[in-house]
């Protein structure tokens, strides 16, 4: 199934872990260590919806950016 929302288009994007140790200058350390960088992937929040689209009922792939900010209309 593709991660790809089907209003604005939004897919996964990739980026870095990082591996730190040791304790914070804040908290008396002296300061944090980078040990290591592992690739990975930032998945969207991807929710399977019934909505109506030109009168015509139907399954659409929508983030849930764009249901909350009320690009899509959800039919029950």
């Amino acid at each position: 199934m593709s991660q790809k929302c089907d209003i604005c288009g939004k897919g996964p994007h990739s980026g870095y872990q990082i591996t730190r140790r040791g304790l914070a200058k804040a908290k008396g350390g002296v300061g944090k260590k980078t040990t290591g960088h592992t690739k990975r992937v930032f998945n969207v929040n991807i929710q399977k919806v019934k909505t109506c689209v030109k009168g015509v009922v139907m399954h659409m792939r929508v983030c849930a950016k764009c249901l909350r900010s009320g690009k899509i209309v959800k039919v029950a």
